[in-house]
């Protein structure tokens, strides 16, 4: 058997979608933030989400873009709630913006996918003066997530409702920077790797939930907050490492997840109710699953999010 097909104690596998992971789940008044959703598994998060009966609020870059996604869902499902807003995670006055217009729309927020991502990018900063896989992975989302809390935390309230924060990180957390998180040298040109810096941003995404969590269990708030590794996946996360990527949409098709299936465990941490009253963990292939020993530390953890707070000041 391919060992890929086995199914674990969610009864879902590797080769599970999204749309196999919430079959026959009602998200019917529920509101979800996904960001970017115009594309990859965003867009399938997004999708799936709206096809359940969640009102999905997409978080994307590009509006255009954006708007193409929302149209091909409508056009699938043309009861789904579906609006479009702008959110550029490299700059914080975006995020704030963002926070800004949703406060707009005047919906209560259950469920905060924070999915959007860099990966292995040239040394570069942010609008903010930030390393930019670091600024865009965590710090945007941390904002963000910063920003809605208290709209989760009225809605959880008020409805008996469990909010949900979802972290979309990676089994790169692992390859990390030997300390974890650089905080002298978040911005150290000299000596920056791509795919060390890449994992650092995906360690603090895990970090991040689980501090969350620490927080929410001593305020007594019926929130969760997890990460996830998706999968490996055939999207556009590549395009700095042309031979890689080149490799992954030919070759990989045969051991890399679609974005049906790259959705999945996001899709099954977001609305399944298996993880109900489940925070800080981590899953993957819509499993429970063990993150590395850096992931775990809870003062790493509380280091981060002082460390987060002082540069979103």
């Amino acid at each position: 058997m391919w060992p890929f097909s086995r199914r674990g104690a969610s009864g879902f596998s590797w080769y599970s979608t999204a749309e196999e992971v919430t079959e026959g789940l009602d998200g019917s008044g529920l509101t979800a933030v996904v960001t970017g959703a115009s594309s990859g598994i965003g867009s399938e998060t997004a999708r799936v989400l709206a096809l359940r009966g969640v009102h999905v609020v997409m978080a994307v870059r590009n509006l255009s873009s954006g708007s193409v996604v929302k149209d091909s869902i409508l056009n699938e499902i043309p009861s789904a709630k579906v609006d479009v807003l702008e959110l550029d995670l490299t700059s914080m006055a975006s995020v704030r913006k963002f926070a800004s217009d949703f406060d707009a729309l005047n919906l209560s927020l259950n469920i905060l996918v924070n999915n959007a991502g860099v990966m292995a990018t040239p040394f570069m900063l942010s609008q903010d003066g930030i390393e930019i896989q670091f600024a865009t992975n965590h710090v945007g989302h941390f904002l963000l997530t910063y920003l809605l809390l208290d709209n989760m935390k009225n809605t959880a309230h008020k409805s008996s409702i469990e909010g949900r924060i979802v972290n979309v990180s990676s089994e790169g957390h692992r390859f990390a920077y030997r300390e974890g998180i650089r905080f002298d040298k978040i911005n150290n040109e000299s000596e920056y790797t791509s795919l060390w810096a890449y994992g650092q941003s995906k360690l603090a995404n895990i970090l991040h939930a689980n501090e969350l969590t620490r927080r929410f269990k001593e305020e007594g708030v019926n929130i969760t907050a997890n990460s996830l590794h998706p999968g490996s996946i055939i999207t556009n996360l590549l395009r700095y490492h042309s031979f890689i990527d080149v490799i992954s949409r030919t070759l990989g098709r045969l051991v890399l997840k679609n974005a049906q299936q790259g959705a999945a465990t996001t899709c099954y941490v977001a609305l399944h109710p298996q993880v109900e009253g489940v925070s800080g963990k981590y899953f993957d292939s819509s499993n429970l699953a063990t993150p590395s020993s850096k992931a775990l530390d809870m003062d790493l953890a509380k280091k981060l999010w002082d460390f987060s707070m002082e540069l979103i000041g």
